[in-house]
């Protein structure tokens, strides 16, 4: 991302574009910040807790987003943490988002190791008082990054096949070496019972590294490259970047791949990062452990002296089972001691996740000789550790299980050097297969391909059902541990690896710094409020128990919801077109994110990061001809052949960045900020336009529904960050010019200026959709009436808020013609609320109330909210039913009802 100096953004953030300037006053129903950056900054703080509640001792160093009022603190504002008694903690502080005005809107914070362990802290404003016991230094060196904790120093390679070439702990001792990215791949899957198929192996390539942070208390480290053969082909572009704090052991890795093969002749099977671990202990002192589930752990040594036919002595088999050093040999009972060569060696030990229901552990003395079977269970917390008394690697990856099929192997133990493996993809699965689902099936032609969209609801188009493009980002964890811990300590260390610790500010300090438009805490004062909020808490569980109930799992599945329901079969819709995966449809992720500002609810939350990881990186391409395009609903996230902004848009991944500060996301909420000029070689109305059109950069058909509001909450997001200045430029133009047109947002025919951002129309005419502001524009509208004063953006926005909704006479009357049928009107209530609360209209209020619970095309008040169960054999598993229900309408209702509380709540009876 460009990153512009404090002064330079400030100068163009005050900059105005004709007829646009800062918003100066609150408007009617709608709470406005103030505008000026005060003097001095204002005496802020706020408690944050721990997500979920608790106290954590053992974190990987945390960092997160707060956001602040508008004029409150400069750009600048340093911050203080401290526990509720007044310990002072070390804290790294910087800006990653800014008001209009120039005031701090977000700034992200880092604490590292050793923090003490409190379920509150107290962030405010002030010069930082605590000392950085263990500063994070980094230094560059010919061929490598060391980043130094003050526990340990790892040096990252700038070149080669080494990721990591080495971590030692401040004594000298070196713990890991050679962290490499490898990928095992295939050019056919076998089809017959009988086969025999070669694997080659690809090493990831450096290509550049780039220190993003350098500390005190956090440093980033990103590496890009390519997997690399020994025939010298390169693919399979990655990003890995790799995390310190200051005190810590461990490091953080984000490994980010896309996909660039041909899904018919690149099977990957076998896709990881590997790391390799000296071994300098004695045999019977080396530990291996992997986690189980629920906290359960295996706990061997290479060369086990527990359970034997003589006894060494208890003390000596207490010591190895608890990993600690055992007595010397010389006190052992020598029955034992003058055998110990005839006692095999565990050298190799694995653990496969190939479902979402069950684990298998298993393990040989070294290779050529049989797998003996160790144990098996169900959901395994991907984590494990090999290693001795003078040290070893804890190493786990997030969402294990979920995200299947996966595996964690050792390799070596009982020699110099050990391997550790951790597979995103099992080498032991099926290969990774990404070819399209059908044939075609004779769609040679728009007309054939419209036909089947009738029947399957699939938009299906030859070449554009191509996954290439398609990204993943897993995040991994490992330690460098000066001994082997208790079992206790690693059980810790899997938690935090599975699920790793978040502080987050409360709902009342997001909602009072009024961030993301209209929404308000939860507020059950009254029994029709409360009605409402027991519904949107029936609906959160009702998804919850999808995902599990239907095993909506697996390594490019998981975080994704389905779209429809076949109640005959009881059963989501998953082989029937466009009813398949939702991809974003309608917005679930929105639903999610404004569920989780009013709740504060960690599984809420958990499940909305789940969600984003996945649309951003599965349903959207980040390279080739559909980059920076999402793909609509289908069987497969990238069989659809609509590619739209739509599903790419920001607007879904911002809430994210924001409370995170996630620099992953960061680069794909940049990315979006240039989609425009994918209009210049995609026509998304290429199947259904009747007349000739070339793509003119001065002319492009954009439409002002669901393409502007994503490009809209692109340029607003890299604006309100401190980015490319064009954003702003063009955000602002398109909103004055959206304003000018005759018919304002109802306006069809109008053409988009890529090079301006400005629309303009020929020969206007009034045309409408239904799903135009249901993919974040009626959000992201809201926010820029609140952060810019243009009055005929806002007045052009109100009518449409009036007017869809609206009888045909009240339509005829403003537009010269009634919008008909429309529909989603349960969906609009909330721009009937919306414009009911800037006009404060009590006839719009009661309107907006009135279209909610009568919910066409949604849920009405008088529909049976009681769940159904299912039991086998009439359903694959026991499964609960909602009989009307539908991802379309669950998002929509979500977001009407939350939004419509917040608007014009205090008009509910």
């Amino acid at each position: 991302m460009s990153n512009l100096s404090r002064r330079a953004f400030i100068a163009g953030t005050l900059g105005t574009v004709t007829g646009a300037a800062v918003a100066a006053q609150p408007a009617a129903g709608k709470a406005r910040p103030a505008t000026a950056v005060e003097t001095a900054a204002a005496q802020e703080s706020v408690n944050v807790h721990w997500l979920g509640g608790g106290a954590h001792a053992e974190t990987l160093g945390v960092t997160w987003g707060v956001p602040w009022p508008a004029g409150k603190l400069p750009p600048d504002q340093a911050f203080t943490l401290r526990t509720e008694g007044g310990e002072a903690i070390p804290i790294q502080t910087w800006p990653i988002g800014y008001w209009p005005d120039g005031s701090l809107k977000w700034s992200a914070h880092a604490v590292g190791g050793g923090l003490p362990s409190a379920e509150t802290y107290v962030l405010a404003t002030g010069a930082p008082t605590a000392t950085v016991k263990n500063t994070v230094s980094v230094r560059s060196g010919k061929a490598f990054v060391e980043v130094d904790t003050g526990v340990i120093r790892c040096r990252v390679g700038t070149r080669g096949g080494s990721l990591i070439q080495s971590i030692t702990r401040a004594d000298g001792r070196e713990i890991v070496r050679r962290g490499q990215l490898i990928c095992l791949a295939q050019d056919s899957i076998p089809e017959g019972e009988e086969s025999s198929v070669r694997r080659k192996r690809f090493t990831g390539d450096i290509d550049s590294v780039t220190v993003e942070q350098s500390g005190p208390v956090r440093a980033v480290v990103r590496v890009d490259g390519k997997h690399r053969g020994k025939n010298g082909r390169a693919w399979l572009p990655f990003t890995v970047r790799l995390y310190f704090y200051a005190g810590a052991e461990s490091v953080r890795l984000v490994h980010t791949f896309v996909f660039d093969g041909k899904p018919e002749r690149d099977f990957i099977c076998g896709l990881g990062v590997r790391f390799h671990v000296p071994m300098r202990d004695e045999l019977y002192d080396r530990h291996v452990r992997l986690a189980g589930e629920g906290g359960g752990m295996l706990a061997d040594a290479v060369k086990g002296i527990s359970g034997l036919r003589r006894n060494p002595g208890d003390a000596v088999k207490t010591a190895q089972v608890a990993g600690q050093p055992t007595p010397p040999v010389a006190t052992w009972d020598t029955r034992v001691s003058s055998r110990l060569h005839l006692i095999p060696s565990w050298g190799d030990y694995s653990l496969s996740q190939l479902s979402a229901d069950g684990f298998h552990i298993r393990k040989r003395t070294k290779a050529g000789h049989g797998w003996i079977d160790v144990g098996a269970g169900g959901r395994a917390d991907g984590f494990g550790y090999v290693g001795g008394i003078t040290g070893g690697l804890a190493f786990g990856m997030r969402d294990f299980w979920e995200r299947h099929p996966s595996q964690l192997d050792i390799r070596h133990a009982d020699s110099d050097e050990a391997e550790a493996t951790i597979w995103l993809w099992s080498p032991e699965a099926r290969p990774m297969d990404l070819r399209f689902y059908h044939d075609g099936m004779g769609q040679d032609t728009y007309a054939e391909q419209l036909e089947g969209l009738e029947i399957t609801y699939e938009d299906y188009e030859p070449g554009w059902d191509t996954p290439v493009g398609i990204a993943r980002t897993t995040e991994l964890a490992i330690w460098a541990l000066d001994a082997t811990p208790s079992t206790e300590h690693l059980a810790e260390l899997a938690k935090v690896a599975r699920t790793p610790p978040l502080l987050m500010a409360p709902p009342a300090h997001l909602h009072a710094a009024g961030v993301f438009g209209d929404w308000s805490p939860v507020d059950r004062s009254t029994p029709a409020r409360t009605v409402i909020e027991d519904r949107l808490d029936l609906l959160l569980g009702f998804y919850q128990k999808q995902i599990d109930q239907h095993r909506w799992y697996g390594f490019w599945n998981y975080g994704d919801v389905m779209h429809g329901y076949d109640f005959f079969r009881h059963q989501w819709r998953y082989d029937v077109g466009g009813y398949a995966w939702d991809n974003s449809e309608l917005s679930p992720d929105l639903w999610l994110w404004y569920s989780f500002l009013r709740t504060g609810r960690a599984d809420v939350y958990r499940m909305a990061e789940a969600m984003t990881r996945h649309t951003g990186e599965v349903d959207v391409y980040h390279l080739g001809r559909f980059k920076d395009l999402g793909t609509r609903h289908g069987v497969q996230h990238w069989g659809d052949s609509a590619k739209q902004a739509r599903i790419s848009t920001a607007a879904y991944r911002r809430f994210f960045y924001f409370l995170t500060a996630d620099e992953r996301t960061g680069d794909l909420l940049h990315n979006q900020v240039y989609t425009d000029r994918t209009f210049l070689t995609i026509d998304p109305s290429r199947k259904v336009r009747t007349g000739p059109y070339e793509p003119d950069p001065h002319a492009l058909s954009l439409g002002l529904g669901n393409d502007w509001g994503a490009m809209a909450s692109a340029w607003l997001t890299e604006w309100e960050r401190g980015g490319d200045p064009i954003a702003k430029t063009k955000l602002l133009n398109s909103m004055r010019s959206i304003g000018a047109l005759p018919y304002g947002h109802f306006t069809s025919g109008a053409l988009y200026d890529l090079d301006t951002g400005e629309y303009h129309a020929a020969a206007p005419t009034v045309g409408i959709s239904h799903l135009w502001a249901v993919f974040g524009k009626a959000e992201i509208c809201s926010e820029l009436i609140q952060l810019v004063d243009m009055p005929a953006f806002k007045q052009a926005w109100l009518q449409y808020c009036r007017l869809y909704n609206a009888t045909g006479a009240e339509q005829q009357a403003e537009l010269g013609r009634s919008l008909g049928s429309l529909d989603l009107r349960q969906a609009h209530s909330r721009l009937t609320a919306y414009a009911a609360a800037q006009l404060d209209d009590e006839r719009l209020a009661q309107r907006a109330w009135a279209e909610f619970k009568t919910g066409a095309a949604g849920y009405p008040d008088t529909m049976d909210w009681n769940t159904w169960r299912i039991e086998p054999p009439h359903a694959l598993n026991p499964v609960e039913e909602l009989t009307w229900v539908s991802t379309n309408a669950t998002a929509q209702y979500g977001l009407a009802a939350i939004q419509t509380l917040a608007l014009v709540g205090d008009h509910l009876s």
